[in-house]
């Protein structure tokens, strides 16, 4: 199609053109006054135990505190972990990031912290849901100590290094409006020429089915 057809095709389906203009002004609506949500993050550390006479086997892996929180953190991502995440109140979007705690005076991955992160609703939704996957994360490192039969005393500890701490996210309005304008205005066009093709070609069987018959009857008064 030439612009000029374009052109006469848009003018002819003005009112498709409209219809995706208020399609777009409620998108634009939506992202101009989005639903609040709110991240909350923690981070969890992994303490080796203080007792040095009593083995505890899994810190015969090298460097195993980093060894048996990269475990649980795989355990929880898999879909059996998600589904004990959701079963415990944990509904909205999370993300469980490792972190290496190494520093010059540490040596690296030696104490090794989780970042535990939630999206929800309201700062309060967020920071229970993400109590609640540190309590998951916590009951697996006490379980598959206590599947080793190590003592109590002698067992590597979870603890919470920084407390909850919600946060309300601030997206970038003027790229999203943007985005959405552009959106809006391609799909306009291509759907309000696609339908006049449409209509153009239903015409034009409708006249074809409405001259067959009278070509018919003037061959049949010739022949």
């Amino acid at each position: 199609m030439s612009p000029r057809e374009v052109a006469e095709a848009l003018l002819r389906r003005w009112y498709v053109l409209v219809f995706a203009l208020v399609l777009t002004a409620a998108g634009a609506y939506r992202v101009l006054h989005p639903a609040p949500e709110f991240l909350s993050s923690a981070v969890v550390v992994l303490k080796p135990p203080v007792t040095g006479n009593q083995p505890n086997q899994l810190t015969n892996l090298q460097p195993p505190l980093a060894t048996l929180s990269y475990g649980v953190v795989e355990q929880l991502e898999s879909p059996a972990g998600r589904k004990e995440l959701r079963a415990a109140g944990v509904h909205g979007a999370y993300q469980l990031i490792p972190r290496n705690s190494g520093t010059s005076a540490t040596p690296r991955y030696l104490i090794p912290s989780l970042q535990v992160q939630v999206k929800g609703a309201s700062a309060e939704e967020a920071d229970a849901a993400v109590g609640r996957v540190i309590d998951v994360y916590t009951r697996h490192v006490t379980d598959l100590q206590e599947a080793q039969g190590i003592p109590a005393g002698s067992r590597i500890n979870a603890s919470v290094l920084v407390a909850p701490s919600a946060a309300a996210v601030q997206g970038t309005r003027t790229r999203a409006l943007a985005g959405t304008a552009l959106l809006g205005g391609i799909g306009g066009m291509l759907a309000a020429l696609w339908f006049d093709q449409y209509a153009l070609r239903r015409r034009s069987r409708g006249k074809g089915a409405q001259e067959a018959p009278r070509a018919a009857e003037e061959l049949a008064v010739t022949g």
